[in-house]
């Protein structure tokens, strides 16, 4: 496998994340270009002075690559296209992706004298943006030490190798529905407070001390939720998507998590009714509509959602 250390990498998605993290990038020392088919995207990402391209194949060999693409079926078709051209030292995988779509790029890449790591990552366009994501990584030993210098910038060495490859796809996506349960379960609590007069702040303060407290009831409630500003940037399509996602993984080896499906299904639930821009914590606005100010979402008739 090429052990090159040349510090040349391209950021394959100048999203939210990916724009963050290019940046990061950028400051670290390496010497970035990104790419996004999206004007707006090329056009945030070359204010952070990052060399952009338009076209996937400008990328194509170089030493290191991160995705940061909106889904499996995406990351299928960018890889091959990325190892067409020779030079691709590693490629890591940042995107929620599916564990097959990962085990097939890994042997793919591994063919081809390169390493694949699929590394999603938890911590948002904040973390992102200060390199201090975590990551969940999915690796052969081999490909992960290969990997490492990327990982360390954008993680600050804050990553877990869970096992082979797509196994960090798999941790990431049981991460992120037990994060969908516990918006849909503190939003119900805080609900309850808010019908016994109790401020939802205060609840939330209190439980966040306690055993039942979280992120979502110390941070995520009182950010976003009980502000209204429901600003953390992360779309309700893709909460919606990874939920279900983790159910679908679920499935394939024989498993019924029964409270994890259940969940998944207020997910689509939410969505049908707030459409996949909104923010993923306005789930509250359809369990506890009592407790945010942007209220009840108004149902496809126009009148407020029961």
């Amino acid at each position: 496998m090429n052990t090159t250390t040349e510090r040349r990498v391209a950021v394959i998605g100048l999203g939210a994340m990916g724009g963050a993290m290019a940046g990061t990038l950028h400051r670290a020392g390496w010497i970035v270009t990104g790419f996004d088919p999206f004007d707006g995207a090329r056009a945030a990402a070359a204010e952070a002075g990052i060399k952009t391209t338009a076209n996937l194949e400008d990328v194509a060999g170089t030493p290191y690559a991160v995705l940061s693409l909106p889904a499996a079926s995406t990351v299928e078709t960018t890889v091959p296209q990325l190892l067409a051209v020779p030079g691709t030292v590693a490629i890591i995988d940042t995107t929620t992706s599916e564990p097959a779509t990962s085990k097939r790029m890994a042997e793919l890449a591994e063919a081809r004298g390169a390493a694949f790591v699929d590394a999603p990552v938890s911590g948002g366009r904040d973390g992102a943006a200060t390199g201090t994501l975590s990551a969940f990584v999915g690796a052969t030993d081999a490909a992960l030490k290969t990997a490492e210098p990327v990982l360390l910038a954008l993680t600050g060495g804050k990553y877990s190798h869970i096992g082979g490859p797509g196994s960090g796809n798999v941790v990431k996506l049981l991460n992120n529905v037990l994060a969908a349960a516990n918006l849909v379960s503190v939003g119900e609590a805080l609900g309850v407070a808010k019908a016994y007069g109790i401020d939802p702040a205060t609840a939330a303060a209190s439980i966040s001390e306690a055993s039942g407290g979280s992120k979502v009831s110390a941070n995520m409630y009182p950010n976003w939720v009980l502000s209204g500003t429901h600003d953390s940037g992360f779309s309700l399509g893709l909460m919606a998507r990874d939920a279900a996602l983790a159910v679908d993984v679920a499935a394939q080896i024989g498993e019924t998590p029964a409270l994890l499906a259940a969940v998944a299904g207020q997910w689509q639930e939410a969505l049908a009714l707030l459409g996949p821009r909104a923010d993923f914590t306005e789930i509250a606005r359809t369990v506890a509509p009592a407790i945010t100010p942007a209220g009840a979402p108004e149902s496809t008739t126009g009148t407020p959602a029961a």
